[in-house]
């Protein structure tokens, strides 16, 4: 619960045009876990709708840092939304995902809601996080497709060498774990 008013925080601090200086000396004296590097990703949802999600899988901060930073960019800089109103705030619902080392992976592994998966070739990379092939019903197939496709490649680019990697998420939010703290 920490880090989900941590990233709430966060967020109507930036939309309250303040610094979140303050916050970050206050979580600084947090538990150690917190303070460890982690990759993390941070999704908002307006009524079961995604709004914004921003992370990253390796990340040179601690913990709570990376959910700071990454829940104000899923409120201001996902390239996919408007900036987050004010007004809004309310409306939302937090969700982090805290993310393993991705480790190469081949279809017949890949476990739906175990693994987030990546695909990369080049410069080009894609990544959804593990919720996705639950909440759409996918086949570890049609994940690898989709996460093809969210890279901007051909849906059979995991059969032509582009580089497949998997990840574990360590997944909570508001709704879930903690209903109280939303709105």
């Amino acid at each position: 619960m920490f880090l989900l008013r941590l990233a709430r925080r966060a967020i109507g601090a930036r939309l309250a045009g303040q610094r979140a200086g303050e916050l970050a000396a206050e979580a600084a004296q947090a538990p150690a876990a917190v303070r460890e590097r982690a990759g993390v990703f941070v999704s908002l949802h307006r009524s079961g709708v995604l709004r914004g999600c921003v992370g990253l899988v390796e990340s040179p901060l601690p913990l709570y840092r990376a959910v700071m930073d990454a829940a104000v960019a899923a409120a201001t800089q996902d390239p996919r939304f408007p900036p987050l109103a004010a007004a809004e705030l309310l409306e939302i619902e937090l969700e982090i995902s805290v993310v393993s080392q991705p480790q190469p992976v081949t279809l017949e592994k890949i476990r739906i809601g175990w693994h987030g998966l990546i695909v990369s070739q080049g410069r080009t990379r894609g990544l959804l996080l593990p919720q996705v092939a639950v909440e759409r019903g996918w086949s570890p197939e049609r994940f690898l497709e989709e996460t093809c496709r969210k890279a901007g490649l051909a849906a059979d680019a995991w059969q032509r060498g582009a580089r497949v990697e998997a990840f574990q998420a360590e997944v909570f939010g508001e709704k879930t774990l903690a209903p109280e703290l939303a709105r």
